[in-house]
């Protein structure tokens, strides 16, 4: 990740909190005012924006500090611990808005909506779906999981102002629309923090090179050189921006260590140029009935 993005990235989870601290305003104004557990629910879920919006830039800050001798690879992987507090923050405060839900169903609590509610969620709705997709783009060519995580809290968010924005369309009839919205809110914040978790603690676990990956490694290393047959024993390691790849390849058992050398060091060119992997490469002899491997 290049310090530009750096700045870009700050930029965009500046300009989140800023947004955020002014919708959660209103929406909580909204949910004290027609004693709603959807709206304050939604309000709590869009301050909480605001909270992993900081753990983002804590995590692109941290990102960036160099190697040192007690992190040979740096300290990419800290957006990932910055994805699963965001994640985490977003799981308890679905669960707690699913209590809430239940006890206003079960004392029949109902709201009474007004029009200010339906402006400010259809204005969120469109304010935060645009963060959304700002985040993701950025994200995306970051390569940057806490701002995708990021950018799905947004999604959750205008996905929740949605439905409440049509809960309120009926909620004036029907006395359990609000508590049942809330019940809806919390368990989609709830998935959504489920799916965080999920992403991340596998990259983290670390995960096979995808089929793609392998194919162009491959490529790119049998068009080294006509000597070299079957690449093989592919392994990835990512530690956010930065990304370790090891691999095998099969040489003429009798060539001159110093042309091996030199085929290696090429593919390690080829591949950081055309992937930006640091990559090291294992030689093996290639099989001959009067040789072990």
């Amino acid at each position: 990740m290049k310090y530009g993005d750096k700045k870009k990235g700050y930029s965009v989870a500046l300009f989140s909190i800023f947004l955020n601290i002014i919708l959660f305003s209103f929406k909580y104004w909204a949910g004290l005012k027609y004693d709603s557990v959807a709206v304050r629910a939604d309000a709590w879920h869009t301050l909480s924006d605001v909270i992993t919006s900081i753990i983002v830039i804590l995590g692109l800050w941290i990102s960036f500090v160099p190697a040192d001798e007690r992190h040979p690879f740096g300290h990419g992987r800290a957006e990932e611990v910055a994805s699963i507090i965001l994640a985490t923050l977003l799981l308890v405060v679905g669960l707690n808005f699913i209590k809430e839900s239940i006890f206003k169903l079960a004392s029949h609590q109902s709201a009474n909506f007004g029009l200010p509610v339906m402006i400010i969620f259809l204005v969120s709705a469109g304010v935060k779906e645009g963060m959304a997709l700002l985040s993701l783009k950025m994200g995306r060519k970051m390569g940057s999981n806490a701002l995708i995580a990021d950018a799905w809290h947004h999604r959750s968010d205008a996905l929740a102002s949605i439905l409440i924005f049509f809960g309120v369309v009926i909620g004036r009839k029907y006395w359990w629309v609000d508590g049942v919205m809330g019940m809806a809110v919390s368990l989609f914040i709830i998935y959504i923090s489920y799916k965080i978790l999920r992403d991340v603690i596998s990259l983290i676990m670390g995960e096979e090179a995808s089929e793609n990956e392998k194919e162009r490694i491959k490529d790119l290393a049998l068009n080294v050189s006509p000597y070299i047959k079957d690449v093989h024993h592919i392994h990835v390691h990512r530690y956010g921006g930065h990304i370790e790849l090891t691999f095998h390849i099969r040489l003429p058992p009798d060539m001159k260590l110093k042309e091996a050398h030199k085929i290696v060091k090429e593919i390690e060119n080829r591949v950081m140029e055309e992937m930006g992997m640091e990559t090291t490469v294992h030689v093996d002899p290639i099989k001959n009935e009067s040789l072990d491997e």
